[in-house]
């Protein structure tokens, strides 16, 4: 009976989980983002102190629970020699959130470059796109005005599918909430496209 009972009870609680992909260049502020949105969206979770955050080597695994579902981030490394592995990741994500370093003019092309292979690949077609021009708070970055015309010059490759680009500030939270609950909405409503892990 216990049996019985406890799976009737996991089976009403249980949450629809969408994987979610963080992608964009080393040192773009990734990390710093999945950190600060954590701590906006999990109560009780105080957090590391974003200062000391460093480049991700390899994957970076985060959880928020937000609206009835859960959503699980792998934050992939942005390093040249990294970028290679991406595209593991692909076929089982809901959603991509490319992170841009509005302050890093010099490698604006770089970025642009990987952006457009990534949104290239097959197995990414449809999934909800949020692009984050990151590092608003440092004063004379590049705003939305001037990065979104360079990231949608191939619009075609973005297709029908949600997409979003928003200022957002990791190290202040700025722009956190907004693209967190943006995105969730997104992968919920892509969810007929591609199921959440728990649906069969």
């Amino acid at each position: 009976m216990y049996h019985l009972a406890s799976g009737f009870y996991e089976m009403l609680t249980k949450k629809d989980e969408f994987n979610i992909l963080i992608l964009g260049l080393d040192d773009a502020g990734k990390s710093t983002f999945l950190e600060t949105a954590k701590m906006k969206f999990t109560k009780g979770y105080k957090g590391m102190n974003l200062k000391f955050i460093t480049t991700t080597v390899g994957l970076n695994i985060g959880e928020i629970n937000i609206s009835g579902v859960k959503l699980s981030f792998w934050d992939l490394g942005g390093q040249k020699e990294l970028q290679s592995l991406w595209d593991k990741y692909y076929d089982e994500s809901h959603g991509v959130i490319y992170v841009i370093d509005s302050n890093d003019r010099d490698r604006m092309n770089e970025s642009k470059e990987l952006f457009d292979r990534m949104i290239k690949n097959e197995y990414l077609s449809g999934v909800p796109l949020l692009i984050l021009a990151n590092k608003q708070d440092i004063v004379d970055c590049m705003g939305v005005r001037e990065i979104k015309p360079v990231f949608q010059q191939h619009g075609h490759l973005i297709g029908r599918r949600d997409c979003l680009t928003i200022p957002t500030s990791g190290l202040t939270g700025d722009g956190v909430e907004e693209a967190i609950k943006w995105l969730t909405d997104a992968v919920k409503r892509n969810g007929i496209l591609r199921p959440p892990k728990n649906m069969t």
